[in-house]
């Protein structure tokens, strides 16, 4: 028996992130929604932004480093952070008072868990089935329909093979198509002069 090719590729259309961006402002638990909002922003794992200290983050260079612990790769992993992730760091209010970014203000604890409240967040925003995880690929997928590279994407998701970023390669097929249209304009502007000559 063969093993079939199972991974899952989930990616929000701009509907989508609109209506679970919408839902993410305006529901009333705060800090759950900020752990969301700063995966969509990244594209980590769950597990990275939960264990996240503030001493692994330098917000002046927008800079977060993921200790080998905690990453996946087991490999120190040093993610660019955007401006949305910024937006998010400074609105979480944790800085100075906790070790961790994101903790429960009920328990002081960072949390460990956010499965009920994100299953309550995406009925709510219509997205069913939506899985924290797909927010990673949809972050990787809209920096590949950005024009960025393979490598790119390798680097920021903290990819150790560079087979697995790979998966978002026939995203990159608009970037491929503009290209190409590149070298077919001039192609034409030759063949237009020819003819007129």
């Amino acid at each position: 028996m063969f093993n079939p090719d199972n991974r899952r590729e989930r990616y929000l259309t701009e509907e989508e992130m609109a209506r679970l961006l919408e839902v993410l402002r305006a529901d009333p638990n705060r800090n759950v929604c900020r752990i969301v909002q700063y995966l969509a922003s990244v594209g980590c794992r769950l597990n990275e932004a939960l264990s996240a200290r503030w001493s692994d983050i330098d917000r002046v260079n927008g800079v977060w480093r993921i200790p080998a612990a905690n990453s996946k790769s087991r490999k120190l992993h040093t993610v660019p952070l955007n401006a949305s992730a910024l937006v998010v760091l400074e609105s979480v209010g944790t800085a100075g008072s906790y070790e961790h970014v994101f903790v429960n203000e009920e328990t002081g604890r960072p949390y460990t868990t956010i499965a009920k409240v994100w299953h309550r967040l995406r009925t709510t925003a219509g997205l069913h089935g939506l899985r924290l995880h797909d927010l990673r690929h949809d972050f990787a997928s809209r920096m590949v329909r950005a024009g960025r590279t393979l490598y790119e994407v390798q680097q920021v998701l903290g990819h150790s093979d560079p087979k697995i970023s790979q998966r978002y390669a026939h995203l990159d097929l608009r970037t491929l198509q503009s290209a190409a249209n590149t070298a077919s304009l001039s192609i034409g502007a030759e063949t237009a002069d020819e003819e007129a000559a």
